[in-house]
């Protein structure tokens, strides 16, 4: 096969020494089995054994049990409304609150349809207990068993002890990001080994993988080649110059040879997670539903925001308390740090927190500047670290922060949502970061999609742009409820 050294120089790799694929410690096509078919098996169990446990426990306080029959379509009617909900649908990967979501919903939906069958067959008081008691043990441990078995499989990915080697096609810009994507997130299972493109454009190869295909015909006719040699088990089609034929037929034979294919859509960054796929003879239609940061859906949440902001301020007055006198007693007045920030439609607000730093000297930009030619975001302690130790813990905890709450019942804020950035940063932004200005379609929040996806601090601001676009179109009182959920658990493991 190509390589340095054989008799088909067009397969070698372009770009410097060929670097072969890490390996499984499992042998070929023994690697755990798909997601789905791991989650069916997990959850007919989990039910079964679910089933079993109520039945004992019943008898161990002496109450009359479920007949067995009732029981056992109980589980039949859980996991057919999982099935029907999509929750065997082939994917890579599943949130662990996304699958919560699914086993509530599915063991609702049996204990309901359960419990109104037997009331029409017979009037016994015991139906409702005994629905209860069945929902509350099948709902436990379905959701324990889904939650250890993605901590086991995620733990496994981490270690590489099972993911599928991929191929990437195109190693243009999309091909670039999609392959550092994978990188970044272990947990789909897909580990870039190759780009194949026979004739790639001049970018970056920040992956640093080898590029085959350089100057050896369509890359319909070399891909056997490179998924035989590097034993890929998942295409990934990005863009390239190759001919719509030539794509086609690649798919083709990537499926003849055993790997599946997931393509990058042209218009991704339009395609939110809600769409309709529909045909008009062979051609798909897919319909976008992106969420209208115009619509009554954003105008409740803002209204639910400001009455949840003040139940949160009387809450939490002590602590404010405590934080405001503690700032007074180290730093003096003034106790809140405010500071101009840009927030929806680009419209500056004060934005407040408690002060953590001593006065000082102006800060020297040098290094920021250079974070910002990085394409780093500003964040964290900018200069001299004039922090006190009491301004410290505020940070470290992020209880100088609590002040927002004071931003979000005026409305300048949202709990939830894109992270506002100094005037002179947006507007410089805007001009050079793809998409910067989109985030700007929605008020500006406390915690949000990127900072619960680690981008704080001095991160990449495409990636936060990346994140907060995504936010914004795909937005849901559920993902918030994910995300207060995540950045409750950073608090939490970061005070540890």
């Amino acid at each position: 096969m190509g390589g340095p050294g054989t008799k088909n120089p067009q397969m070698q790799p372009a770009g410097g020494e060929r670097r072969r694929p890490e390996r499984s410690i499992l042998a070929p096509n023994q690697d755990l089995p798909p997601l789905t078919k791991t989650e069916l098996g997990l959850d007919v169990l989990t039910v079964s054994i679910a089933t079993i446990t109520t039945q004992l426990s019943a008898h161990a306080v002496d109450q009359p049990t479920m007949p067995l029959a009732w029981a056992v379509i109980n589980g039949l009617i859980v996991i057919g409304a999982l099935a029907a909900g999509g929750a065997y649908r082939p994917r890579f990967t599943l949130a662990f609150l996304d699958s919560v979501r699914w086993v509530l919903g599915a063991t609702a939906i049996a204990a309901m349809t359960v419990s109104f069958f037997r009331l029409l067959a017979v009037d016994d008081p015991q139906i409702a207990g005994q629905a209860a008691r069945l929902w509350l043990f099948t709902t436990a441990y379905m959701i324990a068993g889904r939650g250890g078995a993605q901590l086991l499989r995620a733990r496994a990915r981490r270690l590489r002890v099972s993911w599928d080697p991929t191929l990437i096609v195109g190693a243009g810009k999309v091909g670039q990001h999609v392959a550092q994507r994978l990188f970044d997130r272990p947990e789909f299972g897909l580990r870039p080994v190759a780009f194949l493109d026979e004739d790639p454009l001049e970018v970056e190869n920040a992956a640093n993988l080898p590029v085959y295909g350089v100057g050896a015909g369509p890359v319909a006719e070399t891909v056997g080649e490179v998924i035989e040699e590097l034993n890929v088990r998942h295409v990934v089609v990005a863009f390239s110059l190759a001919s719509h034929a030539d794509e086609l037929a690649l798919v083709r034979r990537c499926r003849e040879l055993g790997a599946s294919v997931s393509l990058v859509p042209r218009l991704f960054e339009a395609v939110p997670d809600q769409t309709t796929l529909e045909r008009i003879g062979g051609i798909p239609l897919i319909s976008v539903h992106a969420r209208n940061p115009r619509g009554w859906q954003f105008t409740l949440k803002y209204a639910c925001d400001r009455v949840l902001a003040l139940i949160a301020l009387i809450i939490l007055s002590p602590l404010l308390l405590i934080a405001g006198v503690g700032t007074l007693l180290t730093l003096g007045r003034p106790v809140l740090f405010r500071q101009p920030r840009v927030g929806i439609d680009g419209r500056a607000f004060e934005m407040l927190k408690f002060r953590t730093m001593r006065p000082g000297p102006p800060t020297d930009n040098r290094s920021l500047s250079e974070d910002l030619e990085r394409g780093l975001a500003p964040g964290g302690v900018e200069g001299e670290d004039r922090r006190t130790a009491f301004g410290a813990f505020l940070r470290r905890s992020s209880l100088d922060e609590l002040p927002q709450l004071i931003n979000v019942l005026r409305g300048d804020m949202s709990l939830i949502g894109p992270r506002p950035e100094r005037p002179e940063y947006a507007e410089r932004f805007g001009t050079e970061v793809h998409r910067y200005g989109d985030r700007l379609r929605v008020k500006s929040g406390i915690t949000g999609w990127a900072q619960v996806h680690d981008l704080r601090g001095r991160t990449s601001i495409a990636d936060r742009v990346e994140w907060d676009n995504y936010y914004i179109e795909n937005w849901s009182f559920w993902l918030d409820l994910k995300i207060a959920f995540r950045t409750f658990l950073m608090l939490v493991r970061r005070e540890e």
